[in-house]
């Protein structure tokens, strides 16, 4: 399977399912992998478990594509910033923030479609919650630190993943969280093999994404817990992609 189109309808009502479908829109059989459901509302869940009680005003989600984890982060922040580079991602985002709802198109077998509706929870505060386009590895230079970042599956997925995380110290405030997961996919579709941080061998020996990253942040921040994350991505009814996301949770040094 090649790169998706992040900019194609069909990838934005996709990424709309995967992150507010209903368990029975995405996965229509009671013994599958249900604990894999979900995967933004838990990416968020795991920000707030480890977020510091004084440094919850305000929050970004890195690469948010259609919000469900932005959403998720203002039942405990009382500002979140979604950004992703995609403007179709944003735009579905910035929709379900107006219409708490949309309707999208679930591929349930060759050209058999239904139109369904996914839903924002009832009860979270949209209004807590902002979208913007941007680059991840070029921040804006007017947003002051956030108490917390979250970058859900992102680092290998963008074109130089060493200039992104060399942005984190500025973008997280001292004592604030950084949390990262990954399923670790290295394609040179989205990223040039000579800037892959993980999945490579150095002098014979194997470097791996959490290696990548503890040279790059460890001057900055002090590792916290990793933990693992499933997820799954419905393609049609009787197809599914199950990955298991590496989180890792990183405290920024320095006096709260």
């Amino acid at each position: 399977m090649g790169a998706p189109d992040y900019e194609s309808h069909r990838v934005a009502s996709d990424y709309l399912l995967f992150h507010y479908g209903s368990a029975a829109d995405q996965l229509p059989w009671p013994d599958g992998p249900v604990d894999a459901l979900e995967f933004p509302a838990r990416c968020a869940e795991l920000v707030l478990r480890h977020a510091a009680p004084g440094l919850r005003a305000r929050a970004l989600d890195l690469g948010c594509a259609t919000g469900r984890a932005s959403f998720e982060l203002a039942r405990g922040f009382d500002s979140v910033t979604g950004v992703d580079f995609s403007k179709t991602l944003i735009d579905s985002a910035n929709a379900m923030r107006v219409a708490g709802r949309l309707q999208v198109t679930r591929v349930d077998e060759g050209d058999v479609l239904t139109p369904v509706f996914v839903h924002v929870p009832a009860d979270i505060d949209r209004g807590r919650v902002s979208f913007r386009r941007g680059d991840a590895c070029a921040p804006d230079p007017a947003d002051a630190p956030y108490d917390a970042v979250l970058m859900a599956n992102l680092i290998c997925r963008v074109a130089d993943p060493a200039a992104c995380l060399a942005t984190l110290p500025a973008r997280v405030k001292p004592g604030g969280l950084l949390v990262i997961t990954t399923p670790c996919s290295w394609m040179e579709e989205f990223t040039p093999r000579e800037k892959w941080i993980g999945g490579i061998t150095v002098d014979g020996r194997p470097v791996s994404t959490l290696d990548g990253l503890r040279a790059r942040l460890s001057a900055d921040f002090d590792l916290v817990e990793t933990t693992d994350l499933p997820f799954l991505i419905r393609e049609h009814a009787r197809k599914h992609q199950w990955s298991m996301a590496q989180g890792s949770v990183w405290r920024r040094r320095g006096a709260v």
